[in-house]
């Protein structure tokens, strides 16, 4: 028997890919996701590739991945997607400390992020 297939969760001209563990504050990436948003998958790998921010590369990666299960996995042309959506989410937050004067301490928060990118194929223009 088994259950059945779960439906989408994009349309059917979109695809997706997610990075849940991502090294990074999602304030600084939410930086580097703003600046690609509404691009054209070409423009904004380009946008990526010469980014100065550490967390850019991941971002790429995460990217390239979207825009191949857009070409292997729905059938769609990668010469016209376009970044439909970039969201950032907060992950796990590990808290470490610092031992401080007179016994006490300083809390460290190391934050983590998750990032979901969705590509569509932009309709023909005639």
């Amino acid at each position: 028997m088994g259950k059945s297939s779960a439906p989408r969760r994009v349309a059917e001209n979109e695809a997706m890919s997610v990075a849940t563990n991502l090294r990074t504050s999602p304030r600084k990436l939410n930086l580097v996701a703003a600046s690609i948003r509404g691009m054209s998958a070409e423009a904004a790998l380009n946008q990526l590739t010469f980014s100065k921010r550490r967390i850019a590369v991941d971002v790429r990666k995460v990217l390239q991945s979207a825009i191949a299960n857009a070409e292997n996995n729905h059938q769609l042309d990668v010469d016209r997607l376009v970044i439909a959506e970039a969201s950032v989410g907060k992950s796990f937050v590990m808290k470490r400390f610092r031992a401080r004067a007179r016994g006490r301490m300083g809390k460290i928060l190391k934050p983590w992020s998750r990032l979901t990118i969705i590509v569509r194929e932009r309709e023909e223009t005639a």
